[in-house]
């Protein structure tokens, strides 16, 4: 396993494209606006009230705080977790689809904060645009999901560009790195 713990938002990432990652993480240094499409722009204006620690004024509601979660070696951010509900929401700017890389965003976040002493009750996806809650399965309620949750980080954790191909066209043409990127199916 990786010395260095695992971004919980590389979890979506590695399944779009494990180059993804690294153009990613390059933009890190720089402005957000320099490297980020308007989805992507989008899809921060929704965290930011979270972020800013602006999403409500409740003392029991944790909002954008920092998490690491030992078991699995990952570190990132929750959006919202209502300690009084125990409900962990993650928020996206309009969910289409509800896509296996959400789903264990937010598994990354329970196992957090269950490491950290909370009782999370129930774990959602909030889609900003048409105002939705989409209620996930708590991952001990859904065996397959859990499994493959599992299955990505050994995968990640084993990883390496020597033998990586991108197959998936349709993934190239929607990443905004694909002109940058050696590994293109476009190319």
């Amino acid at each position: 396993m990786s010395e260095e713990p695992l971004i919980i938002s590389n979890l979506n990432d590695f399944i779009f494209c494990p180059a993804s990652i690294y153009f990613h993480s390059l933009e890190e240094d720089e402005e957000n606006l320099l490297g980020q499409d308007s989805y992507q722009l989008n899809g921060s204006a929704v965290h930011q009230k979270p972020d800013n620690a602006e999403y409500s004024t409740r003392k029991s509601v944790l909002q954008g705080i920092s998490i690491y979660c030992e078991k699995y070696n990952l570190c990132g951010k929750i959006d919202v977790f209502d300690i009084e509900s125990g409900i962990l929401t993650e928020r996206k700017k309009k969910i289409k689809v509800i896509y296996d890389g959400y789903v264990f965003q937010v598994y990354a976040q329970y196992f957090a904060l269950i490491e950290m002493g909370y009782s999370v009750n129930e774990i959602r996806l909030y889609s900003f645009d048409d105002n939705k809650i989409h209620g996930i399965p708590l991952p001990e309620e859904d065996e397959t999901m859990f499994s493959k949750f599992e299955n990505l980080i050994s995968e990640i954790n084993r990883f390496s560009f020597d033998n990586f191909h991108q197959n998936n066209i349709e993934k190239c043409r929607n990443c905004i790195y694909e002109p940058l990127c050696s590994f293109s199916a476009l190319k």
